[in-house]
C-alpha cells in the first residue's frame, strides 16, 4: 500500500475528483499537491478536503494533505516536492489543442520540460511509480479506433508535447526502471468541471448564460467522451497494478459526433427550461476529424472499463452547473 503520493496539478478538475477517492481507500494517505493555481485554486481543493499550505522546502511526511504553490517548469520545486513519496501522479499540463495553437512555446515548456522535470525528480528521489496524464492527441489524424500500437501523427502542438511526454515515460522505464504508466484520456466531462473549456462544460455553461454555443466545423467530427468518475477509477487501477512502461487508452470506446452530443445536451437542458442555441462556425486549426478509442488493452491489463452512460453523466454535469449558478 502506498503511504505518500505527489499529485501535480491537484487543484484541477481531475485532481479534486481523485483526491476524495484516494482518501476513501486510505484515510491515512499522505497527499502532497503541487499546483501553480493557473486553473484550479486552493478554494477548489478546500471544497473536497482539508489541507495545509506548505513551502516546498518544508514538506513533511505527516499524515494529511499538503499544498505547495509552485510550477512544474521549476526543476528544484519538483525535486523538493517529490522527496519521500511512493508515487507521482502527473496531471499538471497546458491542456487542450487550442491553447497550444495560440502559444506553442508555453505548451512545450509546461508539457515537455515540466514532464521531464517530474520524471527526473522521480529518478533522483527513487520514486517507484509515475502515472502520466496523456491524451488521444498524440495519435493525430489517423483512422480510428485509436489504439496504443498505432504510429503517432500529431496534428497540434498539444499532441506533439504529449507524445514527447509519453516518449520520456517509456525511456525512464527502460533506462531507469521507473514504473511509468501513460493514460490517454478521452474528452473528460462531469461535475466540478467549471474551469474546463471542452464541449460539455462549455455548452452547459454558455446555455445557462443564454449565450450562443458555437460548433466549430459542421459538427460531424467525432470524439470519445469519458465521465470523470470512470477516469478516476482508471487512475486508481493504475496505482494498484505492478506494471511499467505501458500506455492505455482511457475512454468509453464509443464514437459520437459533436452534433449528437450538442443535441443530447440541448434535450437534457430542456427539462430544466433552459434553451440552448447552437451555431456552426469555421473549423479550428489543430482539431482532428475523427477520434475514438479501442480500450481493450485497459480492460485486459488494468481490469478497467468505463461504466457511466453518457446521458446520466451529462445530466449530472448539468445539475452541478445549475447548483453553482444558484449560489
Amino acid at each position: 500500500m502506498l503511504n505518500s503520493i505527489l499529485i501535480t496539478g491537484g487543484c484541477g478538475f481531475i485532481g479534486t475528483s481523485l483526491i476524495p477517492e484516494l482518501l476513501k481507500i486510505n484515510p491515512n494517505l499522505n497527499i502532497r499537491i503541487l499546483d501553480n493555481f493557473s486553473t484550479g485554486t486552493p478554494n477548489d481543493l478546500a471544497r473536497v478536503t482539508q489541507y495545509t499550505l506548505k513551502a516546498a522546502n518544508n514538506c513533511t511526511t505527516n499524515l494529511g494533505v499538503e499544498l505547495v504553490n509552485g510550477d512544474i517548469r521549476d526543476e528544484n520545486m519538483l525535486l523538493l516536492c517529490s522527496k519521500n513519496v511512493d508515487c507521482i501522479i502527473h496531471l499538471a499540463a497546458n491542456t487542450g489543442v487550442q491553447p497550444s495553437v495560440a502559444n506553442p512555446r508555453i505548451d512545450m515548456e509546461a508539457n515537455i520540460i515540466g514532464t521531464f522535470n517530474a520524471l527526473e525528480a522521480a529518478r533522483i528521489n527513487h520514486v517507484d511509480k509515475f502515472i502520466f496524464a496523456s491524451s488521444g492527441a498524440p495519435a493525430g489524424e489517423v483512422n480510428p479506433p485509436i489504439h496504443e500500437e498505432l504510429a503517432p501523427h500529431p496534428v497540434s502542438p498539444y499532441g506533439a508535447s504529449k507524445l514527447a511526454g509519453e516518449g520520456y515515460c517509456s525511456a525512464y522505464y527502460k533506462t531507469f526502471g521507473i514504473n511509468t504508466i501513460c493514460l490517454r484520456f478521452g474528452n473528460v466531462y462531469g461535475p466540478s468541471s467549471k474551469h474546463k473549456s471542452s464541449i460539455v462544460a462549455k455548452f452547459i455553461r454558455q446555455a445557462l448564460s443564454s449565450e450562443v454555443c458555437f460548433i466549430y466545423g459542421d459538427g460531424t467530427q467525432t470524439r470519445d467522451f469519458i465521465y470523470i468518475d470512470d477516469l478516476v477509477q482508471a487512475i486508481l487501477c493504475s496505482i494498484d497494478k505492478d506494471i511499467g512502461g505501458e500506455t492505455f487508452q482511457i475512454a468509453m470506446g464509443k464514437e459520437q459526433t459533436i452534433n449528437e452530443i450538442s443535441t443530447l445536451i440541448a434535450k437534457l437542458l430542456e427539462y430544466h427550461d433552459v434553451k440552448m442555441i447552437t451555431q456552426c462556425n469555421s473549423p479550428k486549426s489543430g482539431d482532428v476529424k475523427r477520434n475514438y478509442s479501442d480500450v481493450s488493452k485497459a480492460k485486459t491489463i488494468l481490469g478497467w472499463e468505463a461504466n457511466t452512460n453518457i446521458e446520466i453523466g451529462i445530466n449530472n454535469t448539468i445539475d452541478y452547473f445549475m447548483k453553482i449558478n444558484a449560489q
